[in-house]
């Protein structure tokens, strides 16, 4: 199949599927390698940049997506007439946060990091399909894992897990303290900027 055809073909594969897709089942559907569908879609994630166009091409970990651009956001809410969710609260982020960086893990490890029992917290993050169970760990009681999927790049704006920004080292004095003072800003609101939750369209 010609690089034309393959990027048309991927193209109308991710629109028809309307949710991520393993490059690797479109690599064998087409009969191409998967460096032949990465490539492709990278021509058209630029040409859709280039254009300006109201849809875009997201990477996530071994998946591909298209979605609507985030300029659209309030074009679309308004045309569909959907409701904007509420914002996460700094709560919701924290226990978001321990998922992200220590996944999978239990609701017990998130309530033991952040010192306060968090079912409410957790529930909201799964209804959000932020976060997903993705087992069972072996111990008594079989309680569920939890890890972060497609929506949590998705609406995070990464590709993968290993774009999260590195966490301090706890291990140290000093690491301990830059970790707290980046708590203690994210309270207070001086990074709001950094933590705003993303439409997903």
């Amino acid at each position: 199949m010609e690089q034309l055809d393959v990027t048309a073909a991927i193209e109308a594969i991710l629109f028809a599927a309307g949710e991520p897709v393993p490059a690797a089942r479109i690599a064998q559907v087409l009969g191409v390698d998967e460096l032949a569908v990465w490539q492709a879609a990278e021509s058209l994630r630029l040409d859709y940049e280039k254009r300006g166009s109201g849809i875009r091409m997201l990477r996530l970990d071994q998946k591909l997506q298209l979605c609507s651009a985030p300029a659209y956001s309030t074009v679309i809410t308004h045309a569909l007439e959907t409701r904007r969710p509420p914002r996460l609260s700094p709560a919701a982020l924290e226990a978001l946060a321990v998922v992200a960086y220590f996944q999978p893990v239990t609701r017990a490890y998130v309530d033991a990091v952040r010192g306060v029992d968090s079912s409410y917290t957790v529930g909201v993050l799964l209804e959000r399909g932020l976060i997903e169970p993705v087992g069972k760990l072996d111990a008594p009681g079989r309680p569920t894992l939890y890890g972060t999927g497609d929506a949590f790049l998705r609406t995070m704006g990464l590709t993968s897990l290993d774009e999260l920004p590195t966490l301090p080292d706890t291990g140290t004095d000093e690491g301990i303290i830059a970790l707290q003072n980046k708590i203690d800003a994210l309270k207070a609101g001086e990074l709001e900027g950094q933590m705003v939750i993303a439409e997903k369209n």
